[in-house]
């Protein structure tokens, strides 16, 4: 998305959360950090008189994409959100969709398993209650506090990730089970037809419940919904 408002010559500002150490480089004026809440975020809309807002946080930013929402409101400031479709099961996937971390961590078997943790640094207390199972994560940077579960290792990589690379990870690490957020898109589906290949079973996350908004599944279609004379968006 970055790259074609650089591209299009379209006055843009990128923002980052702030909890990746060392973000991807984009082609726009960056900023990082929270903005506050809704308040914050609908004074910095006004103040830099922001015209359009495209959301495109990770499908489970959920508080930010409430607060984008509420904020455009406000502000009056036009909303699009740039989501890629959710993951559907295909014939040969063994997936239980549960509804939130919690459930996942449930899912899983009192036996004890080896399992693929693939959701990221935040949610992973909720896993420690489930102390039985080895678990291997994923991260982009390493941990700087420890890992809550006392039987776990992290592999610090950065996606998009190949087919091969996690059939080759799931294996090396005789994984038995998989925990994945339904992000969608490519970068991260690699374990999901890794699974499949194996006949692994995968407890996927659903998404959270967000607020109705436009929503584009695709960059071309965010641009088409922009108006290209003269914008500043964020």
């Amino acid at each position: 998305m970055a790259r074609a408002l650089a591209e299009a010559g379209i006055d843009a500002v990128f923002s980052y959360a702030g909890r990746t150490a060392t973000p991807i480089t984009q082609p726009l004026q960056l900023r990082v950090g929270g903005f506050g809440g809704v308040a914050g975020l609908t004074d910095y809309l006004v103040r830099e008189k922001i015209s359009h807002v495209i959301d495109a946080t990770h499908p489970f930013a959920a508080q930010m994409s409430r607060n984008a929402v509420d904020a455009c409101a406000l502000a009056h400031v036009p909303l699009i959100a740039l989501e890629r479709a959710p993951w559907r099961a295909e014939p040969g996937d063994n997936w239980q969709s549960v509804a939130d971390v919690a459930s996942a961590a449930a899912a899983l078997p009192d036996a004890p398993a080896r399992v693929f943790l693939a959701i990221g640094k935040q949610l992973l207390p909720a896993f420690a209650e489930r102390p039985q199972h080895h678990y291997l994560l994923r991260l982009i940077d390493p941990p700087t506090h420890g890992l809550p579960m006392p039987d776990a290792v992290a592999v610090i990589a950065r996606g998009p990730f190949t087919f091969e690379d996690d059939l080759a990870l799931i294996k090396a690490h005789r994984i038995t089970h998989i925990v994945a957020k339904n992000a969608g898109g490519m970068g991260a589906r690699a374990k999901l037809d890794a699974a499949r290949a194996l006949n692994l079973p995968v407890i996927l996350i659903d998404r959270p419940a967000l607020p109705e908004r436009h929503i584009a599944r695709t960059v071309a279609d965010a641009m088409k919904w922009l108006d290209h004379l003269a914008l500043r968006g964020v």
